[in-house]
Formats: C-alpha cells, sequence, structure tokens
C-alpha cells in the first residue's frame, strides 16, 4: 500500500507496535484475560489510528493534486472540500495564494499587452523623424539644389534630430521613474524661481506667436520638492498650453498658498479640451483631437509622474471662459 511506504507512517506504525507490545505483557503478567483484555484495546486503537490517519493522508493527495492543477494552469479546482478540519487553515491560504497569483498572472498579460503597444508607438514616433531625416539627406545630395533650400532642409533635419533627443531624453525618465530609480530631492524651492525656471524655455517660441505670458505669484511662496524634475513637470503642462494657444493669445500662472497646500494653476485662451480627452489626457502616448503631428504625447504623462510622487496631484479641465486649465497642488503634508 502506498499509504504504508511513507516514511512518517512506518514510523508511526512501529511506535504502534512497540506500545501494542508493552501494554499487552504488561497485561499478560498480571493475569491472561487481562493481556488479552489489553492486545484487544489496543488493536482497536490501532485500528482507528490507522484508519484516521489513511483518511487524513488521502485528504494531503488530494490537496496536493488539486495545487498540482493550479500549477498548471487549470481553470477550474475545488478546494472548498478541505474547508473543515485540520487541512481548513491550509486551505484558506492556499485559497489566497491561488488569488493572488491569477492577479499577478493578470497584470503581467496586463503589461505585456501594455509593453507591446508602448513599444509600437515609440518606434512610430521615432520613424517618422528618420524618414525626414533621410529624405533631406537624399535631397542635400543632389548637387544644384538651391542655398535656400539647402539652409530649409538643413532647418528640418535639426529639428527632426531635437525631437528625436526629446523624445527618448523623455522616455528615458519615465523609465527611470518606472523603476524606481529616481531619488528625488525634498529641499525649499521658491515657486516663482520655479515658474521662471519652467517657462525659460519657451520664451522664443512665445515670443514668435506673440503670446501673453503672465504670472502672479507672490514672492514668498515655497514647496518641498525637486527642483529640476519640478521644473520639468511646469514646463511639460506650460508648454502643452504654448502648443494649444493661438497667435496673440493669452498664458497665466496663478499661484495661492493655503494652510494645506500650494496651488498652480496653469490657464490659456486655447479651445480647451473635448470632453473625450479629459479623462486621457495624463494617459502615455495619448494624443488629443487637435493635437499636431508634432506632439508625441508623453510630457503630460511625465508631469503627473513627477508631481504625484512629490506629495502633489494635477488635475485638467476646461476653463470657466474657454481654454485649458490645469490646476497643480503640492501637499505641505502626507495625503
Amino acid at each position: 500500500m502506498s499509504f504504508l511506504r511513507n516514511p512518517e507512517a512506518k514510523r508511526q506504525a512501529i511506535i504502534h507496535l512497540i506500545l501494542t507490545s508493552a501494554i499487552t505483557a504488561a497485561g499478560f503478567i498480571i493475569s491472561t484475560p487481562a493481556g488479552f483484555c489489553c492486545l484487544s484495546i489496543c488493536l482497536v486503537f490501532d485500528l482507528l489510528s490507522f484508519i484516521s490517519a489513511k483518511s487524513r493522508y488521502r485528504k494531503i493527495a488530494a490537496l496536493s493534486d488539486e495545487v498540482d492543477r493550479i500549477l498548471h494552469g487549470y481553470e477550474s479546482y475545488n478546494l472548498d472540500q478541505f474547508s473543515e478540519g485540520e487541512l481548513s487553515i491550509l486551505q484558506s491560504e492556499l485559497v489566497k495564494m491561488t488569488i493572488r497569483l491569477r492577479e499577478q498572472a493578470e497584470q503581467l498579460q496586463t503589461d505585456k499587452l501594455y509593453l507591446a503597444d508602448s513599444l509600437a508607438d515609440i518606434s512610430h514616433q521615432i520613424k517618422t523623424p528618420l524618414t525626414s531625416i533621410n529624405l533631406a539627406v537624399a535631397l542635400l545630395a543632389e548637387p544644384n539644389l538651391p542655398q535656400n533650400r539647402r539652409v530649409a532642409l538643413i532647418g528640418d533635419i535639426s529639428r527632426s534630430l531635437g525631437r528625436i533627443e526629446w523624445l527618448i531624453s523623455t522616455l528615458l525618465k519615465i523609465s527611470r521613474l518606472d523603476a524606481g530609480a529616481v531619488d528625488l530631492r525634498r529641499d525649499i524651492v521658491n515657486v516663482r524661481n520655479l515658474i521662471q525656471a519652467a517657462s525659460a524655455p519657451l520664451e522664443i517660441a512665445m515670443d514668435i506667436h506673440n503670446l501673453k505670458f503672465t504670472v502672479e505669484c507672490p514672492d514668498n511662496v515655497s514647496i518641498v520638492a525637486d527642483m529640476s524634475w519640478s521644473t520639468e513637470a511646469i514646463g511639460n503642462i506650460l508648454k502643452n498650453s504654448v502648443e494649444h494657444t493661438p497667435d496673440g493669445g493669452n498664458i497665466s500662472v496663478a499661484v495661492t498658498d493655503t494652510s494645506i497646500f500650494v496651488q498652480i494653476e496653469i490657464s490659456d485662451s486655447g479651445e480647451g479640451f473635448s470632453d473625450s480627452d479629459l479623462p486621457r489626457l495624463f494617459e502615455r502616448f495619448y494624443k488629443g483631437h487637435g493635437s499636431s503631428e508634432q506632439s508625441v504625447g508623453i510630457g503630460l504623462a511625465l508631469s503627473r509622474m513627477i508631481i504625484t510622487r512629490q506629495n502633489g496631484s494635477v488635475v485638467a479641465e476646461n476653463g470657466k471662459n474657454g481654454g485649458a486649465l490645469f490646476t497643480v497642488r503640492f501637499y505641505k503634508g502626507i495625503i
């Protein structure tokens, strides 16, 4: 019998045999009837112990089979049959483990699909400027190309290379944040200086499109944050406003200091957001209606990652008077 091949079962059988022999021998020393009585009682006890142990090992074997089914990916399994008796605790833990493994498997599958979609998006975003560069280089090879056309093509190549550089740089930043490889500093950052640093790279674009940029911020307002990464976050939001505000429009920043948080409101006089875009604005690689061909769809996603990891929040909505309105809050306590 397979049960008797179990080492623990063998040990138990030997112990029962020794005890039965000892008790029976002691009974026969007293008297013959006492010896037979002790032998009968011991045999009955041994038989009941054998039946109980065999039943228990049968349940353990059945439980092992169910665990094996789970490990081999079977969808159907039945652990409820072990919900009573001494296996109930083990059954409860196995159910929890099974649920957790299923959740992890589903999450891994979702991550794989997301990774595949992201790689396709990245490939497309890089392929577009590379195609432009290849075409421009082919045209530059023509010996009779006019000088003004040559200058224009060189400008196109420069812009395409800049786009690729920005894309790769932003993707690396997102990857580092995802991997937890970034230790965000906790410095006292003056908000006015933060806004000036974030808007500085956009001054030329604002000037070209004749955009009016106003800032309402008290001089003494500060937050606890990483200056460099926060500049990136606010700069990406301002960049989005610059790209979606028509020539001669307005972009404004208003800062409010409360006992709970410091709020930075960034608004523009553009067309605002469509109802379908609002829930997805901060998704990676999402390009809303009206986005330019140069838009990649990762700037706002990076901004949200940076802000939320510094005990902050960012919300996008349409302003009361039209245009986009981004509300950024840096909380002064843990929320």
